[in-house]
């Protein structure tokens, strides 16, 4: 699934210039500007964004969301992104707390506070639901503007802790609609960008899955092996689902099968299953060893389960169940 020549050139400036220097230079030189879901070249797509997570799951996760907000914004006819902007997708809808759009004579103004703002004080700029009327509703946003001022202490998490994902308080923050009232949900392009996540988990799972390649490599041990071949079994599963779904997509960008939902359920789930086998057979086979002396191994461990909770695990098994209940032939 990954490219060996892409994961060679992403190799990002030494380590103690810090993750966010690394990511803004991918940006500043292009390293981020991934072909469009669709476009003939998703398979490739989805390698860079596995191939940066598995370098780091934060570089990851930010470079996910980075290209997931260009491709929404190239989708739904949004503000052309220019170059040094670095863009973020907020669009966590929890009952609290609520940021609210409001249409003045002058435009579209955002009052509250979002939460779960990937990159809160990295970003420039971001895609943002805010209520209109009760219903969430697309806006993009110049983060630079007085009113958007990241709330401290609201990221606690020890994975990820890196990734800056706490809440943005907005305070008649100006801000330009992107696509209809429904269009950011409706959207196929919505499903495709739900299978790139699942990319970045697979990255970031094959690197956990390094260290144990590594200890069998260095002294074989059967049941180590063991765990190695059912982790080659899981991630080869993972591989196969995102490369047949990148072809599909690239058959069908527009959804005119209606597949695009149960597609992009159906592989997260695959590539969940098959991540979270990473963390739990690594750590059998290895025992607590690389977590408490591999400072590289132990946070990604951290981040990769931090990460995987973007499922919704049980809930969205329950609306795949659903979606196939429907279908005469689902296999």
């Amino acid at each position: 699934m990954i490219d060996t020549e892409f994961r060679t050139s992403i190799d990002p400036p030494k380590q103690n210039t810090g993750l966010r220097a690394a990511f803004l230079a991918f940006e500043a030189d292009g390293r981020l500007d991934l072909a469009l879901p669709g476009s003939g070249y998703t398979d490739l797509r989805w390698q860079s964004l596995a191939a940066l997570s598995r370098h780091n799951t934060v570089l990851g996760r930010w470079s996910e969301a980075h290209t997931d907000a260009i491709a929404i914004l190239h989708e739904l006819d949004g503000p052309t992104p220019e170059r040094g902007q670095i863009w973020g997708v907020w669009a966590a809808e929890p009952p609290a707390p609520i940021l609210e759009a409001v249409q003045q004579d002058s435009g579209w103004v955002l009052t509250g506070t979002k939460p779960w703002c990937s990159g809160a004080s990295l970003c420039t700029h971001a895609l943002v639901t805010a209520r209109v009327d009760g219903s969430p509703r697309l806006f993009a946003v110049d983060l630079t503007h007085e009113g958007v001022a990241p709330v401290p202490n609201t990221w606690h998490a020890v994975g990820m802790s890196e990734s800056d994902s706490g809440s943005v308080a907005f305070d008649a923050v100006p801000a330009v609609t992107v696509g209809g009232p429904t269009d950011y949900l409706t959207r196929p392009g919505f499903w495709h960008g739900a299978i790139g996540v699942s990319a970045a988990w697979f990255g970031s799972a094959c690197a956990v899955a390094d260290t144990l390649h590594a200890a069998v490599r260095e002294r074989p041990d059967p049941h180590r092996a063991a765990h190695l071949g059912a982790i080659a079994a899981a991630l080869g599963a993972a591989s196969s689902a995102l490369t047949t779904a990148a072809a599909e997509v690239d058959a069908d960008p527009f959804d005119r099968s209606g597949r695009a939902r149960t597609r992009a359920r159906i592989v997260r789930a695959v590539v969940e299953d098959a991540a979270t086998q990473c963390i739990d057979r690594v750590g059998r086979a290895l025992g607590a060893g690389p977590l408490c002396s591999d400072a590289e191994h132990a946070g990604r461990v951290a981040d990769l389960t931090v990460y995987l909770r973007q499922s919704h695990a049980e809930r969205d098994l329950e609306a795949l169940g659903r979606d196939i209940a429907e279908e005469d032939n689902p296999w």
